[in-house]
């Protein structure tokens, strides 16, 4: 049996490419698990975002680094096909922070991998019951803290993320106002997610845009972007205001950012600006599993996944990532399995 695996060749130096990462088969190790390992054969990886943060080298900041020459750090989908543990089955369907290979052992007791819940497919555990409609629950409900009639801004609302968040908070009451990129994604936002403005930021006029959409001022900004759009929104911040930072991708790919430069605006705004992780709220998690599976079945939730197939489409697909060409979350199939509850 072969192990196929793609291993981070050299740290990008600007935009990421497909030649910073290498395709390589080795033999399977065939060797006996050790007592509690398992091991599992990957059906589906996750792309986001971030992910492009763990090429870079470590002890740059508190993320994860993908060690040179080993296989690219990604979350992860599969079945367990050898085990060791007698806590977790052959043939159980589980997630887990994982890399880009065919195969791979883990010790459940240190890495912490989750099941998949009973009905549901890998593709629902990692799509749209999984790690970004979580991190949107989690980001509004526990940070951004919303409350009837408050003006809630997401930026890369047309995001798998951001449209989460967009209409978590239409159901919760807000004014929505989404920022997205191009006239089809902001059609999306408004006929399907049911946001009240949808602003395309690649429009002239951005900034007077924004002031238009947002009269009274912004309550809640959730920001997947950075940059330039968090100046902007700083500056229409009312008083007591909450900041969600849940991703930078204006600088993720080899672009550098700033934070803010209105910082005294947060000073006397007494403006919260905060950072969080879904693994922040582990301990949450089948509770809003089925909040969101509730929203979801009563139709108050449009979702989108974006799948590609094969494990050869790895660096592609996760490259499209950065040049606005996907619809939805991103996930890489390698086996059709991936599709079906265990």
């Amino acid at each position: 049996m072969v192990n196929r695996q793609w291993l981070l060749a050299r740290r990008p130096e600007g935009h990421a490419q497909v030649s910073d990462l290498e395709l390589r088969a080795n033999a399977q190790d065939e060797s006996p698990l050790a007592p509690g390992e398992i091991e599992v054969r990957s059906l589906l990886f996750l792309c986001a975002p971030t992910m492009r943060n763990w090429m870079e080298p470590p002890g740059r900041s508190l993320y994860p680094s993908a060690t040179l020459g080993a296989p690219m750090l990604a979350p992860s989908g599969g079945r367990i096909i050898r085990s060791a543990h007698p806590d977790w089955p052959i043939g159980a369907d589980i997630t887990y922070f994982g890399s880009w290979q065919d195969v791979q052992r883990l010790c459940p007791d240190e890495a912490g991998p989750g099941r998949v819940l009973p009905g549901l497919s890998l593709v629902d555990a990692m799509g749209r019951f999984g790690l970004n409609p979580l991190t949107a629950y989690f980001g509004l409900l526990r940070v951004g803290v919303p409350k009837q009639g408050e003006t809630l801004l997401v930026s890369g609302a047309a995001g798998s993320v951001g449209s989460v968040v967009a209409q978590i908070g239409r159901l919760k009451g807000c004014r929505v106002v989404g920022i997205a990129g191009g006239p089809d994604k902001c059609r999306w936002l408004k006929d399907e997610c049911g946001v009240d403005i949808a602003i395309d930021y690649k429009a002239a006029g951005f900034d007077a845009v924004l002031y238009a959409a947002c009269p009274d001022g912004i309550d809640i900004f959730f920001d997947n972007v950075g940059g330039a759009t968090l100046d902007a929104a700083v500056d229409r911040m009312n008083k007591f205001g909450r900041i969600v930072l849940c991703g930078q991708i204006a600088g993720y790919d080899g672009a550098a950012t700033a934070g803010p430069r209105n910082m005294m605006r947060l000073v006397y705004g007494s403006i919260r600006m905060q950072g969080f992780l879904m693994g922040d709220y582990a301990d949450e998690v089948p509770q809003a599993v089925a909040e969101l599976r509730a929203w979801a079945e009563a139709g108050d939730l449009a979702y989108r996944d974006d799948i590609r197939q094969g494990f050869d489409a790895l660096p592609a697909s996760f490259l499209s990532l950065f040049d606005g060409t996907n619809q939805g979350t991103l996930l890489v199939m390698t086996d059709p399995a991936a599709a079906s509850p265990a």
